[in-house]
């Protein structure tokens, strides 16, 4: 049996001393054979119970995957519960017999074995050593080049390529240390970070712009509660009262600063995106050829023989997903309305504070509480969903491992992104889309009013909603799930070694790995970013700061990334690959869906469109001075209906934002002429968006 063989078919490994045999570098002590000339290649490691009989499971630590068990044999725990499998209740002797049988196989493979004594927190060791004649006939099966002469490396001040890579991560280290797969990881996060540099001075241009010009174009606090003596609409019936349109311009002003005249140069987020493909196509080929990766042959681990299934085999599985992934689709939108309704209901009821100070304050209260539940709404789900995705990919049945990652990430990527995604699309086409005009509302449970945008639109919330959703899932998940999680796990695994009782030994290097969390793949590595990518891309209209914050979190993130695959995971074993995979095909999809998007942002979402028509075609002196008035319309309060109106009041009309005829008008209360004249000129801005 080939090396390679023998050793992924155990159950767990850690390989910390790989790479000694690429460049000579001396890792440590502790890492090599008793006669110290032999050097250690793998770590197996195999677990044991004291005071009685139970099973001893073999696994090789140098991946930290999961790969899958020998069959028939060693693939269960017996202390897992009842319903195992007889195979799982073997005797301690049996166990020892079995993995006797599998260090012979190892031994006739050409390996060498030296066994560690057995330490009383129930882990044994034994180190392998692989001779050079053993990797010599692997590497010609695998068609492994080699140069012709001995290649010199050189080391900083003889620091190890371990502690090199935990201090100053380099593509060629990577791709050496970690292997390709993981190399390709870090060079197409390295490509995707050069790339967001134009976008963020671009993003940071027009908010500079919108603070430069701001005052110009809208009025300041002070010159509304002068000029803007507008009586508004209530926002809720019965309990709240009318309220003066100047009391919402310090939101008009935060709005500018990123719904301005320079927002239409992110008309070009096109050209940038698709440089970063083309870029990223470039750098890719260039690494095949550097990396030797041209004729790399595609190795399928095949799951189940195709002879083996039928159809009805994978009917059930495939009935399973479909009405599973319709149900979660219908969860996802449930919570962002169940939000939408908690908004609503929270309006009514803290409009019913007597503190004026509350009541004015109000809409931005409900605001911020709702976005905050929704980014938690979005963190649950998302774990809920990635559990979900690894479920319904098993019940397909692949029939390769290729195949299985494939369908896991496009189910994973689909329940993540539309989680995450939902609640900003919600907020950017359909809030205040469908919530009918004063004394015609549309309600929901019969009593609450749909919400509304505010008057300056609802760019500033979108813009709100997306960075409290993008920034504060990035930092939980980056500080608290891999950062802070996997180093309280190893602080605990070191203090319950520090309270054992046995003869204090000093730890060798492998005891250390062995402890850490095992390495999961570099599948969340590119759904993290790709997530980022959709955020930055599909409304990078409404938050052009978006870009710069993101390009800020990846130099982070690949400082963190590095010391995590270095100190925090067991070291995966090395995976030749050609590219990043499906990623590239999920990539260009939300590359070309972000046009759309926002070209629909800035059309419909920002008051970019409306601004450019009443200037050019409603302004007397072509500036945009009366613009507020000319976007609001009349209501008469006496077509309230009977219980919607505030009591007490002495308003006889009051303003609401929309584009319709006066009441006094002979077709009161329909879309006027603007409205149309409107609607014409942002169709015809996301056409001309589409084409140019």
């Amino acid at each position: 049996m080939p090396v390679t063989t023998a050793m992924s078919e155990s159950t767990s490994i850690h390989s910390a001393t790989l790479v000694s045999l690429e460049s000579g570098i001396d890792l440590g002590p502790g890492l090599y054979f008793s006669d110290g000339k032999r050097k250690v290649d793998y770590i197996l490691c195999y677990k044991y119970k004291k005071r009685r009989a139970s099973k001893s499971r073999l696994s090789i630590a140098s991946n930290g995957s999961i790969p899958a068990p020998l069959p028939g044999r060693w693939d269960n725990d017996p202390d897992a519960g009842a319903g195992e499998p007889e195979e799982s209740k073997l005797t301690e002797e049996e166990k020892a017999l079995m993995r006797d049988e599998f260090e012979a196989g190892l031994v006739e493979a050409g390996l060498q074995l030296e066994r560690e004594k057995e330490r009383s927190n129930g882990l044994g060791f034994i180190r392998l050593h692989i001779p050079w004649s053993i990797l010599s006939r692997e590497a010609e099966l695998q068609k492994i080049k080699v140069p012709v002469k001995k290649v010199s490396v050189y080391i900083y001040k003889c620091l190890n390529l371990r502690s090199h890579l935990a201090n100053r991560s380099t593509l060629c280290f990577d791709r050496k240390y970690f292997g390709e797969q993981i190399g390709l990881y870090f060079a197409w996060l390295g490509v995707y970070t050069q790339l967001l540099i134009p976008p963020s001075v671009l993003g940071i241009i027009v908010f500079l712009y919108g603070i430069f010009t701001v005052d110009a174009n809208v009025p300041s606090q002070e010159t509304c509660n002068e000029s803007l003596n507008i009586t508004m609409c209530p926002l809720c019936d019965g309990v709240c009262d009318y309220w003066q349109l100047s009391t919402v311009c310090s939101l008009a002003r935060a709005s500018y600063l990123f719904d301005n005249g320079a927002t239409v140069l992110f008309m070009n987020l096109w050209y940038t995106a698709a440089c970063f493909l083309e870029h990223w196509k470039r750098r890719q080929m260039c690494l095949k050829h550097a990396w030797d990766l041209t004729s790399l042959e595609d190795e399928e681990v095949v799951f189940q023989e195709p002879e083996s299934l039928d159809i009805e085999d994978h009917l059930s599985g495939y009935l399973i997903n479909v009405s599973t992934l319709l149900f979660l689709v219908f969860v996802t939108f449930s919570a962002v309305f169940g939000v939408a309704v908690y908004r609503i209901c929270m309006l009514s009821v803290w409009s019913m504070n007597p503190d004026p100070e509350a009541k004015a304050s109000v809409r931005m209260t409900v605001t911020t509480t709702g976005i905050v539940l929704n980014m938690l709404v979005v963190l649950v789900l998302e774990e809920v969903y990635g559990a979900i995705a690894v479920w319904l990919t098993e019940l397909e049945l692949p029939k390769t491992k290729e195949e299985f990652e494939e369908r896991l990430i496009f189910k994973s990527f689909f329940l993540k992104s539309m989680n995450a995604f939902a609640p900003i699309f919600y907020v950017a086409f359909f809030k205040g889309r469908f919530a009918g005009r004063p004394g015609d509302y549309v309600y929901v449970f019969g009593d609450y009013r749909m919400e509304e945008c505010a008057p300056p639109g609802c760019l500033i919330e979108l813009c709100i909603q997306l960075s409290m959703i993008m920034l504060g899932k990035q930092l939980i998940q980056n500080n608290v799930f891999e950062v802070l999680i996997p180093y309280v796990l190893v602080l605990l695994q070191n203090y319950d070694d520090l309270n054992e009782n046995e003869e204090k030994r000093p730890k060798q290097q492998f005891h250390k790995d062995f402890v850490l969390e095992p390495f999961e793949g570099v599948t969340p590595e590119y759904m993290e970013m790709i997530i980022q990518y959709g955020f930055v891309s599909l409304f990078v209209a409404s938050f052009p700061l978006a870009p710069a914050f993101a390009l800020l979190n990846n130099v982070i993130e690949i400082r963190l990334d590095a010391g995590k695959f270095v100190t925090e995971i067991r070291r995966p074993d090395a995976v030749r690959c050609k590219g990043i995979g499906i990623w590239y095909n999920i990539l260009c999809g939300i590359s070309k869906f972000s046009v759309i998007t926002n070209a629909f942002v800035i059309s419909f979402t920002s008051e970019f469109v409306p601004r450019m028509v009443y200037q050019y075609m409603y302004s007397t002196n072509g500036t945009m001075t009366g613009y507020t008035d000319h976007s609001l319309s009349y209501f008469n309060v006496s077509n309230f209906p009977p219980g919607t109106a505030p009591a007490n009041a002495t308003v006889s009309m009051c303003r609401y934002k929309d584009y319709r005829d006066p009441p006094w008008g002979p077709d009161a209360y329909t879309f006027s002429k603007q409205y149309w004249s409107i609607l014409a000129a942002k169709l015809a801005f996301v056409i001309f968006f589409q084409v140019f």
